[in-house]
């Protein structure tokens, strides 16, 4: 009966592949969300919602609040390495803090606005700011930062406060993850070597996104399997990416997050004029 035994194989084969494909595209794209986040303090935020809908099939409405637990996830975990040097929890709540209030508001402009706009703008940013970090920056003047990682306090608060309420606003205005607005910020701005910019964002990350998800735990719907593998994934490579990070040299983490976020930024522009 040779007629009647190929068929099975086929189907078992087909069966196999239908089981083993579906987990493949979260934990694929879990590893190089979590990978970003822990390299290079952002990144994750904003590919975690076009992957899970386009790579895993998730409906947008799942996808945003899956998104949030990802990257908050994937992101704590990648602090582990950074705990005891790698970051400052004073700036990371006065910043995620502040950036949490004023992203509320962002948020309401952004209902009023064109969305081609809203992402051309954030496009610019994003080009002006990885043309900016490839720039030399002279020592520390004009930073709030002292050796020692110590912050000048009298001239940093005013600082941090104005880069809570600009990163916070544009993060809401925009609708994207913070991480691409709050490196450069800290290192532009504040003055914070890379290495140390990286944990800060990471820790001012987790903040946003706990309150991003409390704020859509009213109305969830959430695809738990697809989610739980993508968020293992991306918490595994998250920590193994942070390790790495920590011994990688402070212009290598800023010249290739500044590669990033321009290619990210030609991405956005793209996917601007296709709507």
């Amino acid at each position: 009966m040779p007629g009647r035994c190929d068929p099975p194989d086929r189907r078992d084969r087909t069966h196999t592949e239908r089981r083993l494909t579906p987990m493949m595209a979260p934990m694929t794209f879990g590893l190089l969300v979590g990978g970003l986040l822990g390299l290079v303090g952002g990144g994750g935020s904003i590919l975690a919602v076009p992957a899970l809908v386009y790579g895993v099939g998730m409906p947008l409405t799942a996808a945003i609040p899956s998104s949030l637990l990802v990257v908050g996830a994937s992101s704590a975990v990648a602090l582990l390495p950074r705990l005891r040097q790698g970051l400052n929890w004073t700036l990371a709540l006065i910043i995620g803090a502040t950036g949490g209030i004023t992203a509320y508001a962002g948020t309401l402009v952004n209902r009023m606005l064109d969305q081609r706009t809203l992402l051309v703008v954030f496009a610019a940013i994003m080009i002006l700011a990885g043309i900016r970090m490839f720039m030399p920056t002279k020592s520390s003047t004009g930073s709030c930062y002292n050796a020692g990682r110590s912050v000048r306090w009298r001239r940093c608060l005013p600082k941090a406060l104005a880069t809570g309420v600009v990163v916070g606003f544009l993060t809401g205005l925009l609708g994207v993850g913070g991480g691409f607005l709050i490196v450069p910020a800290l290192t532009l701005v504040l003055g914070l070597p890379m290495a140390l910019a990286v944990g800060t964002s990471l820790a001012i990350i987790v903040i946003n996104s706990m309150g991003g998800f409390i704020s859509h735990l009213g109305n969830i719907d959430v695809d738990w399997k697809n989610t739980v593998v993508f968020t293992v994934t991306a918490m595994a490579a998250s920590l193994l990416a942070g390790r790495l990070g920590r011994s990688l040299p402070d212009k290598a983490l800023k010249h290739g997050f500044a590669i990033l976020v321009m290619l990210v930024a030609g991405y956005v522009i793209v996917q601007a004029f296709m709507v």
